[in-house]
């Protein structure tokens, strides 16, 4: 379960704009979603295999080249797909925890 949030919270992020993978990682954390990098790069390597997401490289001033990731149409699909399932599984939670107050 937590391995879909993560894969729902990493493509929200993206939906907007692109973000290098520290930012990323930084956004995660920010929310109380604790990453390492053996978690996250193997699930956006993943993501980029089913062509939901895809990368550019971008030199930087200050260190090495950066690693750009943003969603691809596919994913821009998908995201909206796992909006929706989101919306029916809060609907879903919050029915039963009103009837169980009954």
């Amino acid at each position: 379960m937590r391995r879909g949030i993560l894969e729902f919270c990493i493509v929200s992020l993206l939906a907007d704009h692109e973000i290098y993978t520290a930012e990323l990682i930084n956004r995660l954390k920010a929310a109380n979603l604790i990453v390492t990098d053996g978690t996250l790069y193997p699930l956006l390597n993943r993501l980029q295999k089913a062509e939901l997401l895809q990368y550019r490289w971008e030199e930087s001033e200050s260190g090495p080249p950066r690693k750009y990731y943003s969603l691809t149409e596919a994913g821009l699909t998908y995201r909206q797909s796992l909006d929706e399932a989101w919306q029916g599984i809060t609907d879903s939670v919050e029915s039963i925890r009103k009837g169980s107050k009954q």
